[in-house]
């Protein structure tokens, strides 16, 4: 199963560094003239499955426009470990509050939108090991948390994953390949991994946050066993049925995210 994604050539991704530093620089902006970061994490040892799909059937269920690449509706499963979650104010009189949930392995679903704060990405679904922290997601940012058990390893150039929820269970395994890279101005890379508002509609009414992390570097993930496209046919929805393998990547991860505040979508 191998990646359809394009290497970028040698000597690009420096000039395309200084383009992803002024985006950053737009993005910390923005998050700060909405009153600044809530939370910070990091989000570390992060796999990106990337599928297309029919964007007919997919726009049926994704309530904002969908962002197309190359005329393409993609969709991605993001399997990564939170780590140090905790309030960005406070210090150690904050953290204990978030100390019960402040680790967590995560696998998210996630559609690519055009809302009214500018591109982002749309959570679809989200499936968390914790079960305290399941209930808190839908009222407080609108996100779509359900209870999976996940497990996400790597190690020796190797990366696999294994998760279970609703009855069904989805794995992958493989081996990174190429050097670690930064996004290419149009790539898919670009597309998919660098978003910086994210929209939820699974609470009482439609919301979006803003993030800012530095760029992801990140290396060429080929899979050799995957069954995570079965995982999401057990979604029972009309566009699993066009799902097609895009191609994969994997990030040691990023430190510090900020994460704003929800505000009306």
């Amino acid at each position: 199963m191998k990646s359809r994604l394009p290497h970028p050539a040698t000597g690009e991704g420096r000039v395309e560094e200084r383009t992803l530093s002024d985006r950053q620089e737009e993005a910390k902006r923005r998050l700060k003239s909405d009153g600044g970061p809530l939370f910070i994490a990091d989000w570390t040892g992060a796999a990106f499955l990337h599928y297309e799909a029919d964007p007919h059937r997919l726009q049926e269920v994704v309530p904002w426009p969908l962002d197309l690449h190359g005329g393409r509706a993609l969709i991605s499963l993001v399997a990564f470990t939170m780590r140090r979650f905790r309030f960005a104010w406070g210090g150690r009189a904050t953290a204990w509050i978030t100390a019960p949930i402040a680790r967590q392995a995560l696998l998210n679903l996630r559609a690519y939108v055009r809302g009214v704060h500018g591109p982002g990405i749309f959570f679809m679904h989200e499936w968390l090991d914790h079960p305290f922290a399941v209930p808190l997601g839908p009222p407080s940012f609108g996100l779509p948390y359900r209870r999976g058990r996940n497990s996400w390893q790597s190690r020796h150039e190797k990366v696999s994953g294994t998760t279970r929820a609703g009855g069904a269970g989805g794995a992958f395994w493989g081996r990174l390949a190429g050097p670690e890279r930064v996004a290419l101005a149009g790539s898919l890379d670009e597309f998919a991994l660098e978003r910086y508002t994210a929209y939820t509609a699974a609470g009482f009414r439609p919301l979006a946050f803003r993030v800012w992390h530095e760029p992801w570097r990140f290396r060429t993930l080929d899979l050799e066993v995957s069954t995570m496209d079965a995982f999401l046919h057990h979604l029972r929805q009309p566009w699993t049925a066009s799902l097609r393998f895009a191609g994969a990547v994997f990030s040691e991860g990023v430190r510090d995210v900020w994460m704003g505040r929800p505000r009306l979508a």
